[in-house]
């Protein structure tokens, strides 16, 4: 028998935004699920979307509001009165009494400004939790880092303290990260306070849950009253990590708001019963620099069989390296930035450059190559199928340096190919990424991916760099000018570079 659900939420909001949040709902998944709507229409003057959602559904009903108060909200922030906190949590206990009275099996109050995913309710019903909220990041100002709409106790404070606890501002922001990091990892977790996107039960329901005001409770805002009084009836709150909506916090944010869905929703359906599915988008983001004779042409072809967009950061380069990039992706969405100087000589700052540009795109995984490293040809089908699992946040790999087109050197000083080094990364937002902050071999990816859940794949990669001994000459030369003294990598090893008998091994392609 299928759970009864109803979906509420108070509406004031501007057309655009909640046109996306409308949209939003037509496309949740309804497994296992009997999805009821209620709305209350809070003087929406200026359209009628409400009533276009409802119009041929049997399962919406949309309650008028009341005085037509001011709310005002701009790109910096929402600003927010006595007086209306009091009446949206008047319409959310409206909310709780018509749950309870219908006999659903749960309440999801959402806000009208959140773009769902489709798989959110369908999970948070899955926890049998009695009160739980889906995780969503946001900027509260335009100049912060986002931060969550839950958090561990008192009015919004982000870190556990014992009562009377002594902690001074190192530590506080020790644990400030420390709970921030956590709810960047996927999971479930129990937290002190929540709101927003929140799933509550029969049995939250029957015991008395509401919004109403505490009276001699200082702290503000109605999510607080409600968390603090479900606490006190003995429940506990919790925060979902899996499915993290997208927060129209501002109509900016809808310049953003196209990347996000393109993670999810398939090409190609038709009618409100759109099929959904978790779909892991791939964006390569390579660095390049006067790479129009060697393997750049070879490597991108390759990769636009398995990569649903690209980021590419352009050295300065002197030749077509660029034009190669837009002629070999043309049809895939690419963002393609060319600085006017070389920065190679401090590797970092250019690691960290591309890894922005990548981040700006909205990403699901970031895939890093060398313009030199390319898969193997069973790569396109088996890297879609990685992309896809939801538990895994970092891929591992193999790297093998080819010293011609048919054998790669393997000795004391090159078994790259005995480790697994992290190339593929689900880029998670709110996670504190830390680098290591060296001018040469600094990593192409931030140096604590390992806090991360990952795994190793057996596809290989192929890195060409080492192929012609032009190309092994300037490297050489290359280390010797920017490490003369080993600091950054060994000495023995730059000298081997040179080696004219190495030790060779013959690639034979994987056909599993």
């Amino acid at each position: 028998m299928k759970q009864r659900v109803l979906v509420a939420s108070p509406v004031r909001q501007k057309a655009s935004i909640l046109r996306e949040f409308l949209e939003s709902l037509e496309l949740l998944d309804t497994t296992g699920l009997q999805l009821d709507f209620a709305f209350v229409d809070d003087n929406n003057h200026r359209h009628d979307l409400l009533a276009g959602f409802a119009r041929g559904k049997n399962n919406v009903r949309i309650f008028p509001g009341k005085s037509d108060d001011a709310y005002l909200c701009d790109e910096t922030t929402h600003f927010w009165q006595e007086n209306l906190v009091w009446k949206v949590a008047g319409y959310k206990n409206r909310f709780i009494h018509l749950a309870r009275e219908a006999g659903y099996d749960y309440l999801f109050l959402v806000d009208s400004d959140l773009y769902l995913h489709p798989k959110t309710i369908t999970h948070l019903a899955s926890l049998s939790k009695d009160i739980v909220s889906e995780v969503y990041w946001t900027k509260w100002t335009p100049d912060m880092a986002p931060l969550p709409q839950v958090w561990v106790a008192d009015q919004y404070r982000l870190y556990h303290a014992f009562r009377g606890e002594p902690l001074g501002e190192e530590e506080k922001t020790k644990r400030t990260e420390d709970f921030l990091r956590m709810l960047a990892t996927p999971g479930t977790y129990k937290v002190g306070g929540l709101g927003a996107c929140t799933l509550i039960s029969r049995r939250a329901l029957a015991m008395g849950v509401s919004f109403s005001e505490i009276y001699n409770l200082s702290f503000a805002g109605e999510d607080r009253h409600f968390c603090i009084r479900a606490v006190a009836l003995g429940l506990e709150l919790y925060a979902d990590t899996h499915y993290p909506p997208f927060h129209i916090y501002r109509e900016s944010d809808l310049l953003k708001l196209k990347s996000f869905k393109e993670q999810f929703l398939v090409a190609g359906t038709t009618g409100c019963q759109q099929q959904t599915a978790v779909m892991g988008r791939i964006t390569l983001a390579m660095l390049v620099r006067d790479e129009a004779d060697r393997y750049l042409h070879r490597v991108l072809q390759h990769a636009a069989r398995y990569i649903a967009n690209a980021v590419i950061l352009d050295d300065a380069s002197r030749d077509s390296s660029v034009d190669i990039c837009k002629n070999v992706l043309q049809g895939i969405p690419l963002t393609l930035v060319s600085n006017k100087e070389p920065g190679f000589h401090n590797e970092i700052v250019l690691r960290k450059q591309l890894w922005e540009l990548a981040v700006s795109t909205n990403p699901d995984w970031i895939l890093i190559l060398d313009a030199d490293e390319i898969f193997e040809e069973r790569a396109p089908e088996i890297l879609r199928e990685l992309a896809k699992d939801p538990a895994v946040y970092c891929y591992y790999f193999r790297l093998y340096d080819m010293w011609d087109e048919n054998f790669y050197r393997e000795d004391a000083y090159w078994r790259a190919h005995q480790s697994y080094r992290p190339l593929m990364v689900r880029f998670v937002p709110g996670f504190s990424y830390v680098w290591k902050d060296t001018p040469l071999h600094c990593g192409r990816f931030p140096n604590n991916l390992g806090e991360l859940k990952g795994e190793t794949s057996e596809l290989r990669i192929k890195h060409l760099g080492w192929m012609k001994p032009e190309d092994r000459l300037q490297k050489y030369y290359r280390y010797k000018q920017l490490d003369p003294e080993g600091k950054y990598g060994i000495l023995e090893q730059y000298q081997s570079i040179l080696d004219p008998r190495p030790n060779l091994v013959r690639w034979t392609e994987d056909a599993r």
